[in-house]
């Protein structure tokens, strides 16, 4: 038996975050919040991008937090050959992946592309693992205010939390180990390290990049076996590609897409505005999903 609620209007979803919040369809984002608030967390699962999402976009100073891929690059064993070889590849595809005037499908191709010809590069070169944990280490905080009370939240009510990252796995992994939010219901699907006789040999496969962060590589997986019975779903991502996350997930009944935007926002906003339900700009923080999650959790039995 559920507690009883207020039903929450239009204004209380603003309200949740200091943010400028877009959001183009405001009887189906109220209507979607107050179901999930109806069915409790047990019916809630929660699946996040990694780089920009759950970290910052920007930093006090201005500057980036460094990527799952960036971190890798900070490793002492990294040969000079290879930060050669991906800012070259960065210097080609990194524009293309945030100009607004590509199509989604032709940066579909050209980010297959990128993520391949990544895969080569991390190749043939001895690496101890264990470099990854020390410059994880050595990083500043990076993730958005309120991971950490939202991550306890979501462990604390049993929510699964899926990170889909198209990101370097092993790196989003020590990242969550620093900050001490990797915790029992966080599972992490992303691209991981492969080693031949202690060299690096690539990914295993599949590559996962920012526009197949759905069905086609999440089937199968232990997250993907475990919520069959959880249809309510919250989705966070900061690039349009992760906005189809949930693609295949389920018994997805409601979807809630929350994208963060940052990289030119007004040329960029309406096709943010028709692929996530709410879009949030230049936000640093958890505002948003952490009400969000309070609420659905506070009328559970």
């Amino acid at each position: 038996m559920t507690k009883s609620y207020r039903n929450v209007t239009l204004a209380d979803v603003r309200a949740m975050t200091r943010a400028r919040c877009e959001i183009k369809n405001g009887d189906l984002v109220v209507k979607m919040i107050n179901d999930m608030i109806c069915a409790g967390a047990s019916k809630l699962q929660v699946l996040s991008d990694f780089d920009y999402t759950i970290t910052k976009q920007c930093l006090e100073d201005g500057s980036s937090p460094p990527t799952s891929f960036k971190m890798f690059n900070k490793c002492k064993s990294v040969p000079p050959t290879f930060l050669e070889e991906d800012g070259k590849l960065r210097e080609v595809y990194r524009p293309l992946e945030i100009d607004p005037n590509i199509s989604t499908e032709e940066k579909a191709e050209k980010m297959q592309e990128w993520w391949e010809k990544s895969a080569d590069i991390f190749k043939g070169f001895p690496f101890n693992p264990d470099e990854i944990d020390e410059v994880a280490a050595e990083s500043s905080d990076y993730l958005r205010d309120g991971v950490h009370e939202l991550f306890n939240d979501l462990n604390n009510n049993n929510v699964p939390l899926l990170v889909f990252s198209a990101g370097l796995g092993d790196c989003v992994v020590s990242i969550l180990k620093q900050f001490n939010v990797l915790l029992p219901n966080v599972k992490v699907v992303s691209n991981f390290l492969k080693y031949k006789d202690g060299h690096l040999d690539g990914f295993i496969p599949p590559i996962i990049h920012i526009f197949n962060k759905n069905e086609q590589v999440l089937k199968g997986t232990e997250y993907y076996d475990s919520v069959h019975n959880r249809d309510h779903i919250i989705l966070m991502g900061d690039s349009l590609g992760d906005a189809e996350m949930a693609t295949g997930v389920p018994s997805s009944s409601h979807v809630l897409k929350i994208g963060f935007l940052y990289d030119h926002v007004e040329l960029n906003l309406q096709r943010y505005m028709d692929a996530f339900d709410i879009v949030l700009i230049n936000d640093q923080t958890m505002d948003l999903p952490k009400a969000l999650v309070s609420l659905i959790q506070s009328n559970e039995s």
